[in-house]
């Protein structure tokens, strides 16, 4: 993958121990992250054009399943990634979010294992 100019990321989470990891893994691949806390307010920030964007399927301030038929459906944003991540008894939710488009979905436990290499990628850096 190539270097980046962008190294950006939007997240969408609730969880203050993901909001630590994502911020952690993101300042060691050399990202900066932005947190929010709705869609109205993610796609306020979205004119920045993010590299990636980061979302909680299991965000209960959101549709999940809405939220990323209208980014993958954003012209603006063909060149950002969708990642979500889900508790991994929720299989028919991460097998929809897979479908209507989210470049990728993970497991909660696979996303928290392997971000660092995940935002290393997305930066351009590995």
């Amino acid at each position: 993958m190539q270097k980046r100019e962008n190294k950006r990321l939007l997240a969408l989470v609730s969880d203050l121990l993901f909001t630590v990891k994502i911020t952690d893994a993101a300042k060691r691949a050399g990202m900066q992250a932005e947190f929010v806390k709705s869609e109205k307010e993610l796609f306020e920030k979205l004119h920045s054009k993010p590299a990636l964007i980061i979302l909680d399927l299991n965000f209960t301030g959101v549709q999940p399943l809405k939220l990323i038929s209208k980014l993958k459906h954003n012209p603006d944003l063909k060149d950002t990634s969708l990642l979500a991540y889900v508790s991994h008894v929720d299989g028919e939710l991460k097998q929809k979010a897979h479908e209507i488009g989210c470049d990728m979905v993970m497991a909660r436990s696979a996303f928290s294992q392997n971000l660092p290499m995940i935002l290393k990628r997305h930066a351009g850096t590995l």
